[in-house]
């Protein structure tokens, strides 16, 4: 299935009072293949869901469009290819509804514990382009490759933190 995606992803100021009553699951990706700096091939689990995605952007000048090719994975298959090696990444993703909008809120575990990025998915440019950001997000970074998921996997929040603190962006202490 090749789908458009239309996202916008922020870095949270803090977490919206009311997150805790979302429904959660747990993300585990892996990025293929492990020697590639940004490995945009990416095999996931979340829940009791397995696919794998490869993500292109459909102008190389915007991250917020991107052609999503995503094939639906049995467990088993799944298993299998976890094997291969590559770069891991380990999130809780909670569902939250901001003023009839869903955001996927993804507080990273591990070794990026303290990182929480917000996604939008928007239905059509013209609500991607008019969307305000949230009070509770701290800045937009959709094109900001260094967080981009095959930019993030199998990183620790040390490598990351001094642009985190270029951007303002304070580690976030979590108690959901």
């Amino acid at each position: 299935m090749i789908e458009l995606e239309l996202e916008k992803t922020y870095l949270a100021k803090f977490l919206p009072a009311d997150l805790k009553n979302s429904s959660n699951k747990i993300v585990k990706d892996i990025y293929i293949p492990k020697s590639i700096k940004h490995p945009v091939l990416r095999i996931r689990q979340k829940g009791e869901k397995y696919e794998i995605t490869k993500k292109e952007p459909v102008n190389e000048n915007d991250s917020s469009e991107q052609h999503e090719h995503t094939i639906n994975l049995t467990k088993e298959e799944f298993q299998t290819l976890e094997k291969v090696s590559g770069k891991n990444v380990l999130k809780i993703r909670y569902f939250y509804d901001y003023q009839g909008q869903p955001a996927e809120v993804d507080i990273f575990q591990d070794d990026l514990i303290g990182l929480v990025l917000i996604d939008f998915e928007f239905k059509s440019v013209v609500e991607k382009d008019n969307f305000k950001m949230p009070d509770f997000c701290l800045t937009e970074v959709t094109q900001d490759p260094h967080f981009a998921g095959g930019m993030l996997c199998g990183k620790k929040y040390t490598d990351i933190e001094p642009h985190l603190s270029g951007l303002g962006y304070k580690k976030l202490n979590i108690n959901l």
